[in-house]
């Protein structure tokens, strides 16, 4: 599994470039493309805090939100079978496949990270 870096809320990434013998990351969930790069662990980590720090300081100077707004929807393309399977399975459990897709997922997080979700976020 990915590590990811976070500072203030933030994530980013952590990649390592054996070409350029470097390590690197962005800043993710953003609407910005921002990145950043060190020679070592604590480096990259140290990049990582500053370019969320010049990041945070672009946008309150450009009276800018910094956070990517999420719609709450996106497109999910799966093979037939699947998608017929889904819907089955919803009808089976008397729910909408959108909710069926919602719980999919929730679920799916949980087992991935170890969080929970709150009752609330799993029902909207």
């Amino acid at each position: 599994m990915n590590s990811l870096l976070k500072y203030k809320g933030y994530l980013g990434s952590a990649e390592y470039s054996a070409e350029d013998d470097v390590l690197y990351g962005k800043i993710i969930a953003i609407n910005d493309l921002v990145t950043y790069e060190g020679d070592s662990v604590k480096g990259l980590k140290r990049a990582f805090r500053e370019a969320v720090d010049d990041y945070l300081d672009t946008c309150a100077a450009l009276n800018k939100a910094p956070d990517k707004t999420f719609k709450g929807s996106f497109n999910v393309r799966v093979s037939r079978e699947l998608h017929r399977s889904a819907a089955v399975r919803a009808q089976a459990l008397g729910i909408s496949l959108n909710e069926f897709v919602k719980r999919s997922l929730s679920m799916a997080l949980v087992q991935d990270s170890g969080e929970t979700y709150s009752r609330s976020e799993r029902e909207s």
